[in-house]
């Protein structure tokens, strides 16, 4: 083997090794991301019910962060992953979409848990930029996942179309993770303004209780999570080859057989 192509083997295998050193980063990040949430809801917040009560609440931001920003995060980022790039096409493609309805599904739940609360409780929808912010995300994220399977999965859809929707697809993608990031953090600074500064509340905010403490771990953590996601998307040596060419490649091929 000329010493060109060793010296090229070398660094694509020290690429891949980065890739998953920092893959496996944002896996442990948005692990922690869950159990956060999960624990703030149910340690501070009283835990979890369906019944219209702030327990229903607590379904909102542990589904948001869950679904909206780790399992989407990881959606994202299937076609990264050094090993799907020798699979069928279609195989990840469908995992891919898998994975985005998984967590369009949660966000759904967690919508709906905020707005059962506040009908309940006689509180306005949609008023704050916590709430404007991830409501337009969720909205793009449904307008995303539909025009995205009628554009890659479907074997109908024009060539033409196809290739001038995929750099639309990628951009959007990444200003829904976006979204959800900022969408999170305002929701849990608002939460936390409104729960640790009411006045049956044992501690204000600027104390800085261990509550509050919790919750700004979260957010900083949940920040982490998407520059590492955003690292490996926009990084180019750690793109899919040939992405271009592979749209119109696959272009024709039908939604149930294998490349």
């Amino acid at each position: 083997m000329p010493i060109s192509d060793s010296l090229r083997e070398l660094t694509k295998m020290k690429s891949c090794h980065v890739f998953y050193l920092i893959y496996t980063l944002s896996l442990l990040l948005g692990l922690i991301c869950i159990i956060i949430v999960t624990t703030w809801s149910k340690v501070y917040r009283g835990g979890f019910a369906w019944d219209g009560s702030a327990k229903m609440f607590n379904w909102h931001p542990v589904c948001m962060v869950t679904g909206l920003v780790v399992l989407y995060g990881n959606a994202i980022l299937v076609y990264r992953l050094p090993f799907t790039q020798s699979r069928s096409k279609l195989l990840v493609k469908l995992v891919h979409a898998t994975l985005n309805l998984g967590a369009f599904s949660l966000a759904i739940i967690g919508l709906v848990a905020a707005f059962g609360f506040h009908n309940k409780m006689h509180i306005p929808n949609l008023y704050s930029i916590h709430s404007w912010v991830g409501f337009a995300a969720i909205i793009l994220f449904g307008f995303q996942w539909l025009l995205g399977f009628l554009a890659f999965l479907l074997p109908c859809t024009p060539l033409w179309l196809r290739a001038a929707y995929k750099d639309l697809h990628a951009f959007f993608g990444l200003c829904i993770l976006v979204m959800a990031i900022a969408a999170s953090l305002s929701g849990i600074n608002e939460k936390l303004i409104f729960v640790l500064n009411a006045p049956n509340s044992t501690s204000s905010y600027k104390n800085l209780p261990p509550e509050a403490c919790l919750a700004n771990v979260l957010g900083v953590i949940l920040l982490c999570f998407s520059m590492t996601v955003a690292w490996m998307l926009l990084k180019r040596d750690w793109q899919r080859p040939n992405a271009r060419e592979s749209v119109l490649g696959d272009a024709t091929e039908p939604l149930l057989t294998e490349d």
